[in-house]
């Protein structure tokens, strides 16, 4: 890589001030880049001055005097490179506030993981319909939980940039001994990895909650993956890419922990809980309810066939009540194993 890259974007601004864009916020500091997070919400905003403390979705980590707070769109896009970690439904709204501040060269990294509801859009194709034309994209993807990010534990995504420029020098910019992105140019792959494995995690919590057994969890990751991979390669994403970082690795992870906010609520499912009951305890979102649809609706556009997000999209949205859909996975035609 350049030697010189690391010094073009010096100024981060990071669009969202939930738990993740703080702390990628955080992440963007230990780089050693000036940092500057945008809140939708002013107490979130005078929280982060007044205390150092995001305590409505980062509590307990402290924020250095660094970071910047504002709820000034404008102070936030003043920056050589920008992330975007709104909610994915949000997104296309959100790159249409922030249109007029944003210059068409500075690059913006879309951190929100999710396939858009109305339009069943990749995230990049809702941000570039919103944005300055001509705006660089890259896809920021991986398994990630914002709490061990924001304490600095070891963690790598993928970085994908179709400009191998633009993503090498944000590479470089982002990266720490901590903080480890690997360039991709792989946009489509990156993003559909991290949208499915979302509803695939609701999945794998139901199979929690009922107390399946982690047999059965192990065969819906698999299986899950190979659903992933089917709609990633229709789209004209790259095999290797679903057994990387954004792939199989964010899978793996979203369906491994109740850190995961997915497999939470599909925990709760399938103790019974209504999702009207689980939605209303919560202020974060679990992004694989809204994607959960749109992945089937995209599914059945290009002609993939996806039982399992089908499946949760029954459950979330359709009535299906849960053993009923289970028992009708299980009865499911054998097959040749495969993609």
């Amino acid at each position: 890589m350049d030697q010189n890259r690391s010094t073009t974007y010096q100024r981060i601004g990071v669009v969202g001030g939930g738990a993740w864009g703080t702390a990628l916020a955080l992440a963007a500091l230990r780089a050693g880049r000036e940092t500057t997070l945008w809140a939708r919400e002013p107490a979130v905003v005078e929280a982060i001055r007044g205390t150092r403390e995001n305590r409505d979705y980062l509590p307990g980590v402290t924020l250095p005097e660094a970071l910047r707070a504002t709820g000034d769109l404008a102070e936030a896009a003043d920056c050589d490179a920008l992330l975007l970690v709104t909610p994915a439904q949000h997104l296309r709204f959100a790159c249409g506030n922030l249109a007029p501040y944003l210059p068409p060269e500075t690059p913006v990294v879309i951190c929100a993981k999710g396939i858009e509801l109305d339009t069943h859009a990749l995230m990049s194709e809702a941000a570039a319909s919103a944005l300055p034309s001509g705006t660089p994209v890259a896809i920021l993807s991986g398994p990630t939980f914002a709490a061990e990010v924001a304490r600095g534990l070891p963690t790598a995504v993928t970085l994908a940039a179709r400009d191998a420029s633009v993503g090498g020098a944000l590479v470089e910019a982002l990266g720490s001994r901590t903080f480890r992105p690997y360039l991709s140019d792989d946009v489509v792959g990156a993003q559909v990895g991290g949208a499915v494995k979302n509803v695939l995690a609701i999945a794998c919590g139901v199979v929690e909650g009922r107390k399946l057994g982690d047999n059965a969890r192990a065969a819906l990751i698999t299986r899950g993956l190979a659903e992933i991979s089917r709609l990633a390669l229709a789209l004209g994403g790259r095999p290797e890419t679903l057994m990387g970082l954004s792939g199989l690795g964010d899978l793996t992870l979203t369906c491994s922990s109740l850190q995961s906010r997915n497999m939470s609520l599909g925990v709760a499912l399938g103790h019974g809980r209504t999702l009207a009951e689980i939605q209303a305890g919560r202020r974060s979102v679990a992004e694989g309810v809204y994607t959960a649809s749109a992945v089937v609706g995209l599914a059945r556009r290009l002609g993939v066939d996806m039982p399992l997000c089908g499946a949760v999209d029954a459950i979330l949205n359709r009535g299906a009540g849960l053993d009923e859909t289970i028992d009708g996975l299980l009865a499911r035609p054998f097959r040749e194993e495969g993609y």
